[in-house]
């Protein structure tokens, strides 16, 4: 344990002091991301939400410790070879998910490099050595010549103790523990030099040619327990697979644009500040969110519209899709005509009013209505690329996911939350069908008439809803079901599906005790 654990604090403080590398744990935790069946992702998000990825690191650390202890096992027992050798094939494993990551370099092998070499040198350090046993001495001082034993039956000799010096192991594992300690506690420190917070929080960012104007008064309706209309960028759900959040620097930043297009591009962070600026309210969805569920947030965002720069680059005929590629090597796959259909699209540089935080896709990154994230909404965004529908399967595409993702129409109930009542009883949440919009939001009890619920003002087709309406059934306990219909008069689909493989529907319910007055 203590080796490994010095190998981990060695590698923490190489992470520091190298830009753009990462330690070890997280390429390995990213291949397990990479190669996870698609039924262990759905129940990792289903069981842990948002922290599925500290979970992620806690059980690779265990593993990890797990296998330097086997290692110091074997070392105790003589095996020091076999201990090196086990420890190495580990260091293997991790320089290997290194290599699989994008732009694999020797600077983000170096933590790996490292980490393994200094768990071999503790593992040697503190390992035991094999007991001498001392030639027996004559009386004068000199060492005895022992005749030999002839005609004996041949004896096999026990096995060589190993000698452990006690005072020895203490103090070097209390000095390599608190060496390990302060070393992984400075890499820590070190790491903070290449957060972008600083970076954020001095861009200015510029006037809004087309802005979205004043909400609607009613947009968020008197009823306690709604979700907030707009979505505080602390609060909004994050769902990727970058389990460390990518540190870009708008100065290193490039977006390239190339493929079938009649004039490859490569844009800076500076050219697009320079560019016209919109800003839309636009909800935004997981495609792994169940009925009911949080993976979906309504925020305001300022960009600039894809369409103009794709058309500036000039789509050529057949490019049917748009792949965007993040730094971290993740894949998105949108359709071209639905980006070029007029809606507001953008490559987003801010969120509420603010520039992108570092977790939500700093320095830029994609928003496009209408569409789950997973074909849409890549984050730290990298890379655009104009191809063929039927020549390129983006990342969760193979995974079994399907290759169009348009939101469902779907109502959520937020309110009430206690299932003990009196009398009338004011029921709400948000319902959306973005880029469709909502028409209607209805109620019902236990399977009952459908009650016409209120809408709240909304400043666009691309945004959530808040409703509320007011039932009074009769005391007892009760099924409170919602509904929610599309801009043509649509309902959504009450027939219950899991988020797998093109988003969940069904109708969302509540149970609730309604008391005597």
């Amino acid at each position: 344990m203590l080796a490994t654990g010095a190998g981990l604090a060695a590698a923490e403080l190489v992470v520091g002091l190298v830009q753009g590398s990462s330690s070890p744990v997280v390429p390995v935790g990213q291949v397990f991301i990479d190669r996870v069946p698609r039924s262990l992702k759905n129940w990792a998000v289903e069981t842990f939400g948002t922290n599925d990825k500290a979970v992620l690191v806690f059980g690779a650390l265990i593993v990890v410790f797990g296998v330097g202890i086997a290692v110091g096992v074997l070392a105790m027992r003589g095996a020091r070879s076999t201990a090196y050798a086990l420890t190495g094939v580990v260091g293997m494993l991790g320089a290997f998910a290194v290599l699989t990551r994008p732009e694999p370099t020797l600077d983000k092998l170096l933590p790996t490099i490292v980490g393994t070499c200094v768990s071999i040198a503790v593992l040697w350090y503190l390992a035991p050595r094999p007991a001498s046993t001392p030639a027996p001495a004559t009386s004068d001082g000199g060492t005895a010549v022992v005749p030999p034993i002839v005609a004996q039956p041949m004896v096999v000799p026990a096995a060589q103790p190993m000698g452990v010096d006690r005072r020895r192991f203490v103090g070097g594992a209390i000095g390599i523990g608190s060496a390990a300690v302060l070393v992984g506690g400075i890499g820590r420190m070190l790491q903070q030099r290449f957060e972008v917070s600083s970076e954020r929080s001095s861009i200015a960012l510029p006037p809004v040619e087309s802005p979205v104007g004043a909400l609607p008064a009613d947009s968020t309706l008197p009823v306690d327990g709604l979700t907030p209309f707009v979505i505080a960028n602390n609060d909004f759900y994050r769902i990727d697979t970058a389990l460390v959040v990518p540190q870009v620097s708008k100065e290193s930043w490039s977006l390239k644009i190339g493929g079938m297009v009649d004039t490859p591009m490569e844009i800076t962070f500076d050219d697009l500040l320079a560019r016209p600026q919109v800003e839309r309210y636009i909800t935004l969805s997981c495609v792994s969110n169940p009925v009911g569920g949080p993976y979906i947030g309504n925020a305001l965002w300022q960009g600039v519209l894809l369409k103009d720069i794709l058309d500036e680059a000039g789509v050529q005929s057949g490019a049917t899709q748009v792949v965007s590629r993040s730094v971290d090597g993740w894949t998105a796959g949108t359709p071209t005509e639905v980006i070029m259909d007029g809606r507001d699209a953008m490559l987003a540089i801010a969120m509420n009013g603010e520039p992108l935080p570092a977790q939500h896709g700093y320095p830029v990154r994609m928003v496009v209505p209408g569409l789950y994230g997973y074909v849409s909404a890549t984050k730290w965004l990298s890379e655009i690329e104009l191809t063929r529908w039927e020549d390129y399967d983006a990342y969760w595409i193979p995974r079994g996911w399907s290759k169009l993702g348009p939101i469902k129409t779907m109502a959520r109930i937020d309110t009430p939350r206690k299932r003990d009542l009196v009398g009338e009883i004011a029921v709400g949440g948000v319902a959306w069908a973005v880029h469709s919009g909502v028409s209607k939001v209805q109620v019902r009890v236990d399977s009952g008439e459908w009650v016409d619920a209120e809408l709240g003002g909304v400043p666009s087709s691309d945004t959530w809803v808040q409703w509320v309406a007011r039932v009074s059934p009769e005391p007892g306990k009760h099924t409170i079901e919602a509904r929610a219909f599309d801009a043509d008069g649509v309902p959504q689909t009450e027939e219950y599906a899991p988020v797998a493989p093109n988003g969940a529907q069904g109708y969302p319910r509540i149970s609730v005790n309604v008391k005597p007055a």
